[in-house]
């Protein structure tokens, strides 16, 4: 996703907006108008300006061409010759100027019309008609969201990161994600977002705030369901040796963080924290907090309470699987 901030070049008066909020445009579209007379007023100047210089460089040359047989035939001196040469010099430098001012006054005015860089869609409008804008205002006139393909930024753990490079073929990071299956990208709301995206980049290095290193994946939007800010949980393939599972269903989710109900001491149970490290259909892989051997509560934990007595009809041991 391509995220364009649109700003003025030029300082004027926002005469008129050709866009709604969230509209969809196509690269080159008008969006905005800035007043346009003081930029056409400033050309006519540049205008004039060039035809006296190139009045005043005509006459120059026309003293310089009395002045040559005067001095070829030693009437004057040189002196006067060398001095309308010289004029002749600073008219003609004098055109090459006005012409330069022509050409910026000409820029000028085509910035009045603020056209659309790329295709997408249109955020919040911050200024309104009548608004006086300029390059140097803190916030852009709009924002423009390129959405038809989205980048989705996620981290992997240090160990994964290793897991991930020993599992994949090839010499180099690049030849390693080219051989990764596409993945999926689950919304917020545990939808499946319908097509595939694969992955393209992996950040340098690892953040040494949180010890994970950043991936992108590349999705297709041609819809355009996804928007900038989105969130959302990427499905990564990635092989995870005897790993525990656990089914999700026997899993609560509270303040971001996941518990499961373990079988303690006279069949009480209580709330013991995990940490997952991947999903493999509906189970959670499970990378600390409980071990093989160890008995949780996986039917009708909703009615449940830590320290609550419970009568287990059947236990089955966690057991570990290659996944």
């Amino acid at each position: 996703m391509d995220e364009v901030e649109i700003r003025p070049q030029i300082s004027g008066t926002l005469a008129q907006v050709h866009v709604d909020e969230g509209a969809y445009v196509t690269a080159g579209t008008p969006l905005f108008k800035i007043d346009e007379r003081p930029f056409k007023a400033a050309l006519n100047n540049a205008l004039a300006k060039l035809r006296a210089a190139e009045s005043a460089a005509f006459n120059a040359e026309l003293e310089v061409q009395k002045l040559t047989p005067l001095v070829q035939n030693k009437v004057i001196s040189d002196y006067q010759l060398k001095a309308a040469r010289a004029a002749a010099g600073v008219a003609k430098a004098n055109i090459d100027e006005a012409k330069a001012n022509i050409s910026t006054a000409q820029i000028n005015l085509g910035f009045t019309l603020i056209k659309a860089p790329v295709s997408g869609y249109i955020g919040r409008l911050e200024k309104k008609k009548g608004s006086l804008v300029g390059p140097a205002d803190a916030s852009a006139l709009t924002d423009l969201s390129d959405v038809h393909n989205v980048h989705v930024y996620f981290s992997l753990s240090e160990d994964d990161f290793v897991n991930f490079k020993a599992q994949y073929p090839g010499e180099t990071l690049t030849e390693k994600i080219r051989q990764l299956p596409p993945v999926s990208l689950l919304l917020s709301d545990n939808s499946t977002y319908p097509v595939k995206g694969y992955v393209d980049i992996i950040d340098g290095q690892f953040d040494k705030s949180t010890g994970a290193i950043t991936f992108r994946a590349n999705f297709p939007n041609p819809r355009g369901l996804l928007r900038s800010g989105n969130t959302g949980k990427i499905q990564l393939s990635l092989l995870h040796k005897d790993a525990l599972l656990v089914p999700q269903s026997a899993t609560l989710e509270i303040q971001d963080k996941i518990f499961v109900y373990q079988l303690a001491d006279s069949n009480k149970i209580k709330k013991q924290a995990i940490v997952i490290s991947g999903r493999s259909g509906h189970y959670y892989v499970v990378k600390e907090g409980i071990k093989v051997g160890d008995h949780i509560v996986v039917d009708e934990i909703n009615n449940l309470q830590e320290g609550q007595v419970i009568d287990p009809q059947t236990t089955k041991k966690l057991t570990a699987t290659n996944n």
